[in-house]
């Protein structure tokens, strides 16, 4: 059917959209969430880490299983696990609840976004994905400049629950195109087995470490419960990057990261998420706990966040496949990095309209973080493992996420500064954007991936 990859990527786009709309809709709810659950502030920051720790834990794994058994099964299962989480998220009616169906939602979204890049990659040609991937961007930044505005609505004027329930018919929508459209390509047969080795020590490594992160500042960086998970979800962590670096079909591949511009471009990637988080979250506490704005003001002030988007995201696409990558990100990190750091300044005055123009530059910079390196992450390996591929280059994205939520929600309740959340996120940015200087000193290649010998 000719029109088969349009068909695909205006499903993926949807996928990618609900991903966005997600970050921007919760957040912009949370402390309507938190007051009517009685949460306590951290409880109300794990609304959000416990669905991008899960998500980050397991894009990678999902991502190989999608090489091994097909993305149309794949995909038709972790929609399933998404929009009945969603709507036991919509249900909750306590702190363990609503933490433990975002969990599952996170789990969910592991299994069927990263492999919305591979379906996207496979069904359009190389010279074309640029485009497909500018387009995708656009789809989903749509959601995400709607998404304030909808999370403040909803919020305000139905209730909370429906920024979760409004997501099984869109899955499900979703789920028809897919099944209607997709031809699972031929599959390597050789790959047969999850690293379980890998996935095990890479989830209690990450959810140790983001436990006793998230909980230092409430019961103490000196009990045991906090510095001893610290301590053994560093190990874990340790242990992961040993066994992947050994391991003849690894949960990621590491060998990748060998090539210096291949890492930067994972590591623009990641704190491209990282400074959404800081945005759509802490930037929606700060309008709503320090300037007193109502869920439905906040969604519309934060409209300048998102609203250029949608309009640069495919053009920007597009340039990816005819610009140096290398310039368009180390563009958008500069960006991204002033913006973010005029809004620390600019949160000291309690005045909004000295936000907006920072707002808008950031909006602007979000997709030269995001295009190049998917492509560049896409088109570095074989088509057997863009499953795989895609997994890296969402597991990257993710651990931004979790990141960014964990430093930004321990400084906020260390602190209670939000000046210094936007200022930490300005000088991580800087602080990539030099490594990325040297590291993309060339148009990037594709790097080799080396398999231990059995």
């Amino acid at each position: 059917m000719a029109n088969r990859k349009w068909w695909i990527l205006a499903a993926m786009g949807a996928v990618f959209g609900l991903l966005l709309l997600d970050e921007t809709v919760v957040g912009v709810a949370l402390p309507t969430i938190k007051r009517e659950l009685g949460l306590t502030q951290i409880e109300t920051h794990w609304v959000v880490n416990a669905y991008l720790l899960l998500f980050a834990g397991f894009a990678a794994a999902a991502g190989k299983l999608g090489d091994i058994i097909g993305l149309k099964v794949l995909f038709v299962l972790g929609g399933a696990l998404f929009a009945l989480a969603s709507l036991a998220s919509g249900l909750a009616q306590d702190a363990v609840w609503i933490i433990t169906a975002r969990a599952i939602q996170g789990l969910g979204a592991a299994v069927i976004f990263p492999g919305s890049l591979a379906l996207i990659t496979n069904a359009f040609p190389s010279d074309q994905r640029g485009m497909a991937l500018g387009i995708y961007g656009s789809t989903g930044a749509t959601f995400l400049s709607l998404g304030p505005l909808i999370g403040g609505s909803l919020s305000d004027l139905l209730s909370w629950r429906w920024i979760f329930w409004i997501n099984p018919p869109i899955v499900a929508i979703i789920t028809i195109i897919v099944l209607t459209f997709w031809i699972e390509p031929k599959r390597d047969e050789k790959k047969t087995a999850i690293d379980l080795k890998g996935l095990l020590t890479l989830v209690g490594g990450l959810g140790l470490f983001v436990f006793a992160l998230m909980q230092g500042p409430e019961w103490g960086w000196r009990v045991p419960t906090v510095w001893i998970p610290l301590v053994l979800g560093a190990v874990f962590l340790t242990v992961f990057v040993l066994i992947e670096s050994r391991a003849r079909q690894p949960l990621i591949a590491v060998g990748l990261f060998r090539q210096p511009d291949f890492c930067a471009f994972n590591l623009v990637i990641f704190i491209g998420q990282f400074s959404k988080v800081v945005m759509f979250v802490f930037g929606a506490l700060y309008l709503q706990d320090v300037l007193n704005m109502s869920a439905l003001v906040a969604g519309v002030a934060l409209l300048p966040a998102v609203a250029p988007t949608p309009f640069i995201a495919a053009p920007v696409g597009k340039l990816t496949d005819r610009a140096s990558s290398r310039l368009l990100a180390l563009g958008g990190l500069l960006a991204t990095a002033l913006a973010t750091l005029w809004l620390a300044l600019a949160t000291t005055w309690g005045d909004y309209l000295a936000l907006v123009p920072a707002l808008i530059v950031w909006a602007i910079a979000q997709p030269f973080l995001f295009m190049p390196g998917q492509r560049a992450v896409m088109n570095a390996v074989p088509a057997g493992m863009q499953g795989e591929a895609g997994g890296i280059a969402m597991t990257s994205r993710l651990l931004g996420g979790v990141t960014g939520m964990t430093v930004s929600g321990t400084l906020l309740a260390s602190t209670e500064a939000y000046w210094l959340v936007f200022l930490t996120a300005g000088w991580v940015t800087a602080a990539v954007l030099a490594y990325a200087w040297f590291a993309m000193a060339r148009q990037p290649r594709v790097p080799s991936i080396q398999r231990p010998r059995s």
